[in-house]
């Protein structure tokens, strides 16, 4: 998940499949992409460009040369659709385990191991994806297939933190941390499918994960730059240990970084089916969706099947379906047919996280979006591109976001207001401010009890300066409301967030 809706500025890996990064609005689905952004990615892939015209061919002439082509047209569109998030969770994981990148920023870990951020960022940092200052994130790629695999984590006192598991279609299955599990310590066991054993005592025993890799993102709160030793300390003492070497004091966990490598489409225009076949074979489907999967099969695509076996204009068509898939899955995403939108805020729906079988919000508002989304009872973030009367928020525009005693954001753990550029930066500023919310010092409150906040990108009077959130003198901005551990009334958005308004 871009980080407003899911997970955070980390998120950006190899976009072969996907093309070029999804601009801001992904995350708010507000703008369209440009028709020359698709040709622009495509025509660099080997036999792209006759494929897709051979895609519009018939639209023109009215006369379909090869039946056996369409219908695998069709039919690998919704093939793409449904293992979109198979290929996209390979990339995400060859690059975490094996790409050595930055590591204070962009996981880097073996399997089985955690990942750390290592500091809160800044506007120094420039690698996108609307990056918090509310936590630190730790991340881990785990194998299941072998055995559990025991996640355990210190006494956290009254801190908040959360450990989301997800799936390798990017579901979420279950969560441990602060409202889930409690705040002390404990030992928790990830255990794969039909995996039949005993589990040492003390260990608890979470869902069953829905496939043999899982993705493991771990979210700790810190108070502000000087709370990130004692962060750092808590993560060092988060621990991942396969069942066989837990209890042994002195075990080591191996360090294997062996992991599927996706197969590029610039290498090979059928790469992303040959990568899908291989994570279904790796990851095997939930039984009830044997009747898609056997139709998808009459085009080669499924656990361990080979497209290149397919005839040619099969194989065409696949091509042309990966090409125009990835463009699809973006302009759903950008649609943002997946909010409801209340005061120019998108809300998600209640289903994210957990899409399941509707495969094309799994795919494009879920994986897509930000790789995993939170359930909304973990968190929500509302994203804002407009102010209260539907304009587009103004560089060096002055603006008020205003809540009532009665209507401060309702949340049992915290709540942030960031602002971000276009490019899904942080807003360099001379106050090296980046977000306010009800962990800020020095806010000062409206006689009535309300508190207002100032957005704009000079500085307020000194009366204003504890509650302003500095934004862009230029060039097009947005805001994120972050809440975690929401009341049911943001879930179900009967709780209205206020609107922003210009006051000049």
């Amino acid at each position: 998940m871009a980080e407003p809706s899911h997970t955070s500025s980390w998120r950006r890996i190899p976009e072969d499949v996907a093309g070029a990064a999804v601009t801001v609005a992904r995350a708010a689905g507000r703008a369209a992409l440009h028709p020359r952004s698709t040709f622009d990615h495509v025509r660099h892939l080997p036999g792209m460009v006759p494929a897709l015209g051979q895609a519009v061919k018939p639209i023109l002439t009215g006369r379909i040369d090869d039946w056996r082509g369409e219908y695998a047209y069709t039919l690998g569109e919704q093939a793409f659709v449904y293992g979109f998030p198979y290929i996209y969770s390979a990339q995400l994981r060859h690059a975490w385990v094996t790409q050595r990148r930055n590591p204070s920023t962009v996981p880097y870990a073996p399997v089985n191991h955690f990942w750390h951020a290592e500091r809160l960022l800044d506007a120094t940092y420039r690698d996108g994806g609307c990056p918090n200052n509310d936590t630190l994130y730790s991340a881990a790629w785990v194998n299941l297939g072998n055995e559990p695999v025991i996640l355990s984590h210190p006494d956290m006192g009254d801190r908040y933190f959360a450990f989301e598991l997800v799936g390798i279609a990017s579901d979420n299955f279950d969560y441990v941390g602060q409202r889930t599990t409690g705040s002390g310590a404990g030992s928790f066991a990830l255990v794969g499918p039909d995996w039949k054993g005993k589990l040492p005592a003390g260990v608890r025993h979470v869902k069953e994960a829905p496939s043999p890799w899982v993705l493991v993102l771990g979210r700790t709160l810190v108070s502000g730059p000087d709370d990130v030793p004692r962060v750092r300390a808590l993560q060092e003492q988060y621990r991942l240990v396969p069942l066989s070497l837990y209890g042994k004091p002195d075990a080591e966990v191996p360090e294997s970084r062996d992991v599927l490598t996706p197969i590029l489409a610039a290498e090979d225009p059928l790469g992303p089916w040959k990568t899908l076949n291989a994570m279904l074979a790796e990851n095997p489907p939930p039984p009830h969706h044997e009747v898609l999967l056997k139709q998808f099969a009459q085009i080669g695509v499924g656990p361990g099947l080979d497209v290149e076996a397919q005839p040619d204009a099969v194989r065409q068509s696949l091509v042309r379906a990966a090409a125009v898939g990835a463009p699809m899955l973006k302009q759903q995403t950008l649609s943002g047919d997946w909010a409801h939108l209340v005061n120019g805020w998108r809300y998600p729906p209640p289903q994210m996280g957990r899409f399941g079988d509707d495969f094309l919000k799994r795919a494009a508002d879920q994986s897509l979006l930000g790789v995993a989304a939170n359930d909304p009872a973990e968190a929500v973030y509302l994203v804002n591109f407009e102010d209260a009367d539907g304009d587009k928020l103004a560089p060096g525009g002055r603006y008020r976001l205003r809540f009532a005693l009665d209507a401060l954001p309702p949340v049992d753990a915290l709540w942030s207001l960031t602002a971000y550029r276009e490019d899904m930066n942080l807003i360099p500023n001379p106050a090296e401010r980046y977000s306010i919310g009800d962990r800020s010092t020095g806010l000062r409150w409206d006689e009535d009890g309300g508190l207002t906040i100032h957005l704009q990108s000079d500085r307020p009077g000194q009366d204003e300066e504890a509650n302003w959130l500095p934004t862009a003198e230029d060039g097009t901005w947005f805001v994120v409301l972050r809440m975690y551990r929401p009341h049911p009334e943001v879930i179900d958005a009967s709780w209205e967030c206020p609107p922003l308004t210009r006051v000049a």
